[in-house]
């Protein structure tokens, strides 16, 4: 699952799983230790997720991405525009905040102040690196031509997609 911060990988890719009854990992989940560090097992971690026969999981974290990519056989590009990801993200980071939502291994949210002074503050982030998606789908392209790659631009896309997954027999590229 392919997209910016705040285009709804995580839930996407949940509902995928459930609808087609496949193991979902979340990736934050391997790579977020205490304090927000990395997690020294977090690509042993996502090796094992991608040696299993089949899964769903975010396609996130350059060090992550090549295990990923040479075993997936759908890649799933939330391509939604940056001013609806950025509010997303905006609105989720204020929630968690503000609700002091404990997130993997009991990270909490930073001060919101903090997007003022720091760039790799999560909506400055968000906006900053929106961008960067499409570049990753041009380079999946030209190393796995033959990878089929569903493109998405706007949530009604989204909930299309995953209603036409429900058919019996569908699969994520050719549903029923």
């Amino acid at each position: 699952m392919n997209g910016a911060s705040g285009a709804g990988k995580s839930t996407v890719a949940r509902t995928l799983a459930a609808r087609l009854d496949l193991p979902y990992t979340e990736i934050d989940s391997l790579y977020h230790g205490p304090g927000w560090t990395a997690r020294e097992t977090f690509l042993d971690d996502v090796g094992a997720v991608a040696a299993g026969e089949r899964w769903v999981i975010e396609w996130q974290y350059d060090a992550a991405r090549p295990l990923l990519l040479d075993r997936c056989d759908l890649m799933v590009w939330l391509d939604l525009p940056r001013r609806v990801t950025t509010w997303r993200v905006t609105r989720r980071t204020v929630r968690r905040r503000v609700r002091r939502e404990r997130l993997w291994n009991g990270n909490l949210e930073g001060p919101l102040r903090r997007v003022l002074t720091d760039p790799e503050q999560i909506i400055r982030w968000a906006w900053s690196s929106h961008p960067a998606a499409a570049a990753r789908i041009a380079d999946v392209q030209r190393r796995r031509p033959e990878l089929a790659v569903v493109r998405l631009r706007s949530a009604a896309e989204v909930r299309r997609w995953l209603d036409r997954l429900s058919g019996v027999g569908g699969t994520p590229e050719r549903p029923r």
